[in-house]
C-alpha cells in the first residue's frame, strides 16, 4: 500500500481528500501543523528525518481569497511551502501540487484556455503571481505535476464566499440567492478529483502540468436556477449588474487524452448530493454569514 503525505489535510481539498475512497487504497497521512508546518525549513527538515513517502498532494497554501484572515506574506509563505517540500525531494517520490487557473493572469482570461497559453500574460495579483511562478518552475522538474484547477465546489468549502454553497445555504434558509453579475465558470465537483488523483498516483504521464477542468462551463445564474429547482422553493434569484463578466475556463483535452476513462459528474446531481448534505448539517451553518455579500 503506498504511503501519501496530504499536505492542508484540514483544509477544503485536503479534507475531502482524506474522507475520500482513496483513504482504502492508500495509506494517508495528514499531520497536524504542530507536527508539519511546510512554511518552516526546521519543522519540514525534522519532519522527513522520521518520514518519508511514495506521494505527496500538495493542498496546503495561505489563502488570498477575500474573506481570508491574513493575507500578508502570501507571496513568501506559498512559496516557501514548495521550496521546503522540493528540499527533501528524496524523501518522496512524487509531488501533485494543487495549483489554480489564475495562472492565466485574471485580467486576459479567455474561454478555454489550454496549458500553453501559460506565459502569455504575468499576473498582476499576488495569488496569481505565486501560480505564475511555480508554474514556470514545477514543470521542470522530475515527477512533480501541476494542477491547475478552476472553481471547484463541495462539502467543506467555505460557503460564506463560494457561490454554490453559498446559494445552497442561502436556499436552506429562504435567503435570496444574489449575484453580482452573471459569469460563466468550470465547476468541478471535489469528488471527481479523487479519481483524477489515484490516476497520477498509479501513472507518470509526460506532461507535467494539466488543466483540471470538466467539459462544459456553466454560467452562475443557470447555477443559481438549479439551485432553486433541486430546492424546491420559490425563493429569489438577484443579479445586481446585467450583461456577463469574463469567462473562466480551461481546456481539458490534455488531461481528457491522457486519462481516457476520466468521469465529470452531472452537474444537477452534484448540487443534489451537496443540498442533501447541507441539509444533514444545517446546524453547522451560520446564517449570520449569509446575510451580507464579501
Amino acid at each position: 500500500m503506498k504511503k501519501i503525505l496530504v499536505t492542508g489535510g484540514s483544509g477544503f481539498i485536503g479534507r475531502n481528500v482524506v474522507e475520500s475512497y482513496l483513504r482504502e487504497k492508500y495509506e494517508l497521512v495528514t499531520p497536524k501543523r504542530n507536527e508539519l508546518d511546510c512554511s518552516d525549513d526546521e519543522s519540514v527538515s525534522g519532519y522527513f528525518a522520521r518520514h518519508s513517502f511514495d506521494v505527496v498532494i500538495h493542498s496546503a497554501a495561505k489563502p488570498g481569497h477575500r474573506n481570508a484572515n491574513d493575507t500578508t506574506s502570501l507571496l513568501l509563505t506559498n512559496n516557501r511551502m514548495i521550496a521546503n517540500l522540493l528540499h527533501h525531494q528524496d524523501r518522496w517520490g512524487k509531488l501533485l501540487n494543487m495549483g489554480s487557473g489564475a495562472i492565466y493572469d485574471m485580467r486576459h482570461y479567455e474561454p478555454k484556455m489550454k496549458e500553453g497559453y501559460f506565459g502569455t500574460y504575468i499576473p498582476a495579483d499576488e495569488h496569481g503571481y505565486n501560480k505564475y511562478i511555480l508554474g514556470k518552475l514545477l514543470p521542470t522538474l522530475n515527477h512533480v505535476y501541476d494542477f491547475r484547477i478552476f472553481g471547484i465546489f463541495g462539502k467543506y468549502e467555505d460557503y460564506a464566499i463560494r457561490f454554490i454553497s453559498n446559494a445552497i445555504c442561502k436556499a436552506i434558509f429562504d435567503l435570496p440567492i444574489t449575484l453580482r453579475q452573471n459569469r460563466k465558470f468550470d465547476y468541478l465537483y471535489i469528488d471527481d478529483l479523487m479519481p483524477v488523483l489515484e490516476y497520477f498516483i498509479e501513472h507518470d504521464p509526460a506532461e507535467k502540468a494539466f488543466n483540471i477542468t470538466p467539459d462544459a462551463s456553466v454560467g452562475l445564474l443557470a447555477i443559481a436556477q438549479l439551485v432553486k429547482a433541486v430546492s424546491g422553493k420559490p425563493i429569489d434569484i438577484r443579479v445586481a449588474q446585467e450583461g456577463m463578466g469574463m469567462e473562466y475556463s480551461g481546456d481539458n483535452s490534455l488531461l481528457s487524452n491522457e486519462y481516457k476513462g476520466i468521469y465529470f459528474s452531472p452537474l444537477r446531481k452534484s448540487i443534489e448530493d451537496l443540498y442533501k448534505w447541507y441539509m444533514a448539517n444545517t446546524s453547522a451553518i451560520n446564517k449570520d454569514l449569509l446575510l451580507s455579500d464579501k
